[in-house]
C-alpha cells in the first residue's frame, strides 16, 4: 500500500529548517510540502515559503479551508469563518482559527491515506505538538532524540508487550543490559519516560529499530514500509543547528526574527534594547506578547491597524486591554520598559544570554501548529 509523506511549512524557523533537512538528509522520500494559508500572514512568512519553493525544487501545496472568490466571498478564509463565528475573535480559550484553518483543512488534504507527517519539534524543547486523531496519520519527529509520539511510545512499551519487545531486541543485539532493560516493567518506581529515556541513552538506532519492528504488526502507516531510512537517526537538533540549516541553505532565517533597536528611557538614562517577532503565524496572533505587539505597531503599522479594526466592544485580541489602548505612547514606553528591564535581569541570571534565548522563552506559548 502506498504511503504519503507529507511536511507542513508554517511560515516559521523550525518547520522550514526540517524541510530543508529532510530534501538534504533524506531525498529518498518523496515528501510533500504544504502550507495551510489564512490570508493573514506577515510579508516575510510569504517570503520565506517563496524561497523554500525554490530551495526544494518543488512547489509547496498551498491549503485552504475555502476558496476565496470561489467558496466564499471573503477576501480571506480568516475573514469566512470570523462571520461564522459573529465576529467573536479566536483567543487561547476560543481557537477556532486553528481548528478551522490549519487542523481541518489538514485532515481533509490528508483523507483516507496512510500518511507520515513530519513535525518540526526540536531536541531543546518538551512537547509533543499537534497529533491528528485519525488513525490513518502517524506523526515523526526527526530533530528529537526520540522520533516517535508519545501514543506509539506508549503502545511500544506498554507491559502487556515486554515479551515481544525483548524479542525484538534479541533478534537485532546480543547486549546483555538492554535486555534486562527492556524486561522491565513499568511502575511507579520506574516510569515510562525513565524506560524510554534509559533505552535511547543505551543505543537511539537500536531502539528506532525494535519500534519499527513492533510497527509492522500493527495499523501505523509506517509499519505498511519495507524500510524506513529514519530508524537511522540519531542526530538532535536545538535552536542553534536550526539557524544553521537555514543559513547554510541560503534561504535564511524569517525576516521578522532579525532583531530590531528600540530606544527607551531608563531612569533618565536612554537605552536601546531589541526586539522582534518570537512565533509565526497571524499578524494579530492572539499568542504575542506585548512587546510583540509593539513591534508590529512600529514595524508592520497597516497590518497592526488592520488588527484593530477586528475589534469591536467584548471582542479584543488581548485579555483587558485593546490595541487602540496599546498603541498610546505611554503604554508603548511602559512596555519597552518592562521588556528591557525583564531581558537585563534575565541577562543576569543566565550567562551568557542571547536573543536566542528569549525566542525560546517566547515560543513555550502557543498553537504548535501554526508557528513550530
Amino acid at each position: 500500500m502506498s504511503v504519503k509523506h507529507v511536511l507542513g511549512i508554517s511560515g516559521g524557523k523550525d518547520s522550514a529548517a526540517l524541510a530543508i533537512y529532510m530534501k538534504d538528509k533524506h531525498p529518498e522520500l518523496d515528501v510533500e510540502y504544504y502550507s495551510c494559508d489564512t490570508g493573514k500572514e506577515l510579508d516575510e512568512t510569504y517570503e520565506l515559503v517563496e524561497k523554500l519553493n525554490s530551495y526544494l525544487g518543488k512547489k509547496i501545496k498551498e491549503i485552504v479551508a475555502v476558496k476565496p472568490g470561489e467558496e466564499t466571498p471573503y477576501e480571506t478564509t480568516f475573514d469566512h469563518f470570523l462571520a461564522e463565528y459573529g465576529g467573536y475573535l479566536p483567543s487561547s480559550t476560543a481557537r477556532w482559527c486553528t481548528k478551522k484553518l490549519k487542523l481541518e483543512p489538514f485532515e481533509t488534504y490528508i483523507g483516507e491515506d496512510p500518511t507520515i507527517s513530519y513535525v518540526g519539534i526540536r531536541g531543546d524543547e518538551d512537547r509533543e505538538g499537534y497529533i491528528s486523531k485519525k488513525q490513518n496519520v502517524q506523526s515523526i519527529f526527526p530533530f528529537r532524540k526520540n522520533i516517535w509520539s508519545e501514543d506509539v511510545i506508549r503502545e511500544v512499551l506498554n507491559n502487556r508487550n515486554i515479551s515481544q519487545l525483548v524479542v525484538y531486541y534479541e533478534s537485532i543485539s546480543s547486549n546483555k543490559e538492554t535486555l534486562q532493560l527492556a524486561s522491565k516493567p513499568i511502575s511507579l518506581e520506574f516510569t515510562l519516560k525513565q524506560k524510554l529515556n534509559t533505552l535511547l541513552d543505551i543505543d537511539i538506532k537500536l531502539f528506532n529499530k525494535v519500534v519499527f519492528e513492533y510497527l509492522k504488526t500493527t495499523d501505523y502507516p509506517i509499519g505498511k514500509l519495507d524500510s524506513f531510512p529514519l530508524i537511522d537517526n540519531d542526530e538532535i537538533i536545538v535552536l542553534a543547528d536550526v539557524y544553521r540549516i537555514l543559513d547554510d541553505s541560503g534561504v535564511g532565517r524569517p525576516a521578522y526574527y532579525n532583531k530590531k533597536e528600540y530606544q527607551v528611557e531608563i531612569d533618565g538614562e536612554l537605552k536601546t534594547g531589541y526586539y522582534s517577532r518570537s512565533r509565526s503565524g497571524c499578524f494579530f496572533c492572539f499568542y504575542q506578547q506585548k512587546i510583540e505587539w509593539v513591534w508590529l505597531y512600529e514595524n508592520h503599522n497597516a497590518l497592526y491597524l488592520k488588527a484593530k479594526e477586528y475589534e469591536k466592544e467584548g471582542y479584543t485580541w488581548m485579555e483587558q486591554e485593546t490595541l487602540e489602548e496599546l498603541s498610546h505612547p505611554d503604554r508603548i514606553k511602559g512596555i519597552k520598559k518592562e521588556h528591557y528591564t525583564r531581558t537585563q535581569r534575565l541577562s543576569k541570571k543566565r550567562k551568557p544570554t542571547t536573543w536566542k534565548d528569549e525566542i525560546i522563552e517566547a515560543e513555550g506559548m502557543g498553537c504548535a501548529s501554526c508557528f513550530i
